[in-house]
């Protein structure tokens, strides 16, 4: 009934236009605020997507590393219990270290281009735990080579560190490794391991893997850090479709023990994704405030309306209506206008939205993004959340005045 009061209050022609006009400015700063809202959640969930899907092609599903220190001992007893935890699709085993990697010129007069890599190295496994193989450059095959011909597959970024084209280099690279024992003051190059390396290939992935990484094979690396067998830098596991990765690390966490860390993709970035989420919330708070301005317009025009139904609100308590009824009647004109305004801003924003997927309208300016427009992706529960926030503010801002027409003196005529 109360509904039924103010959709009648709503249509009614008002004495004071202003009433009217002020109304539809808070319904439009609503239809505004709502959009923006909404679309600027969508854009930082298509952002998220796509980095989590640039850090999913180098991250696996879980991964095991060392509690303390840098690498860890996995047995084939462990290996084999691994691999038979449910949903374990694939395990793969890796050494990582830091390196110098040095194309040496081939005349006296040129410079030699060198830079500090992290070098991987990976089993046959590896290409079935990430999707690295797929992000090549160019028709070529992921190849890492052997224990005895080595090959490297280099981040773009170190590429063009160290000056080369990879698919057709012709002169080995130098690789400089830390040998294990003891450090000579005498002669520092005593200390450190020597390779002459040639490349198979470049990946293209995210920054933050092009300029750090070149990946080779497994044996190759352990003999130039004299590793023992069981020895590792870690485990890279992928799980099987529908199986939940958090499941699967539970279980291996309890196969492990404590001197494992055991984590999920999740868990591997959560300093990105914490400052990711951050961001989206307080972008949320800031754009909240756009709602909270149109909240002050509600308050001025359901002011204004009180004033001008002051004599409909004395009929009604004549007729035997509380105080309660009448102030929910300025409630739910509030809300009307939030929902009219909120439920107008949603479909603004889908159109928007929708249009910006399919057509692209709204350009990303610059050339060095892996992308030129900006993504968008739009999730159920950011509409809900600003459904809500919308009806949150609404009734706030038309408690007062509500209150006001509840609490008034009821007269039917006035001197």
């Amino acid at each position: 009934m109360n509904f039924l009061f103010a959709w009648r209050y709503f249509k009614a022609k008002k004495t004071t236009n202003a009433i009217n006009i002020i109304s539809w400015i808070s319904i439009v700063a609503i239809v505004i605020g709502t959009a923006a809202l909404i679309l600027v959640l969508s854009v930082f969930n298509g952002f998220e997507g796509l980095v989590k899907s640039l850090y999913t092609s180098f991250y696996p599903d879980v991964k095991v590393s060392p509690a303390s220190g840098k690498q860890i001992v996995l047995t084939p007893e462990q290996l084999q219990k691994i691999k038979s935890v449910k949903g374990v699709k694939a395990v793969s085993l890796f050494v990582e270290e830091k390196a110098l990697l040095q194309n040496k010129a081939g005349d006296t007069d040129s410079a030699d281009f060198q830079s500090i890599i992290y070098l991987k190295g990976v089993d046959s496994n590896y290409t079935s735990v990430t999707t690295v193989a797929e992000n090549l450059i160019g028709n070529v095959p992921f190849n890492t080579g052997t224990e005895d011909q080595p090959l490297l597959v280099l981040g773009a970024g170190v590429e063009n560190a160290v000056h080369v084209r990879s698919e057709s280099n012709i002169r080995p690279l130098a690789v400089y490794m830390p040998r294990k024992g003891t450090v000579s003051l005498d002669d520092p190059l005593q200390s450190l391991s020597t390779e002459a390396v040639n490349t198979s290939g470049t990946f293209v992935i995210q920054q933050d893997f092009d300029n750090k990484y070149a990946i080779t094979n497994l044996a190759f690396i352990k003999r130039m850090l004299v590793m023992d067998e069981n020895s590792f830098s870690g485990a890279e596991i992928a799980v099987t479709n529908g199986t939940k990765a958090d499941d699967v690390r539970d279980q291996i966490k309890v196969l492990l023990g404590k001197n494992y860390v055991v984590q999920n993709r999740f868990e591997q970035n959560a300093s990105l994704f914490s400052v990711m989420r951050i961001e989206k919330w307080i972008i949320y708070a800031i754009l909240s405030l756009i709602l909270i301005v149109a909240a002050f317009n509600m308050v001025g025009a359901l002011t204004m309306l009180v004033l001008e139904k002051k004599q409909d609100i004395s009929v009604l308590h004549a007729l035997g209506a509380s105080r309660g009824f009448i102030q929910k009647i300025f409630l739910s004109e509030g809300l009307l206008l939030a929902i009219i305004g909120g439920g107008a801003g949603m479909l603004l924003a889908f159109i928007i939205g929708i249009l910006q997927i399919k057509l692209h309208l709204v350009p990303l300016e610059g050339s060095t993004f892996l992308i030129d427009y900006f993504p968008v992706k739009m999730v159920l529960s950011d509409f809900l959340l600003v459904a809500l926030t919308v009806l949150i503010i609404a009734l706030i801002a038309s408690w007062l005045p509500a209150r006001k027409a509840a609490l008034q003196q009821f007269v039917l005529r006035e001197e």
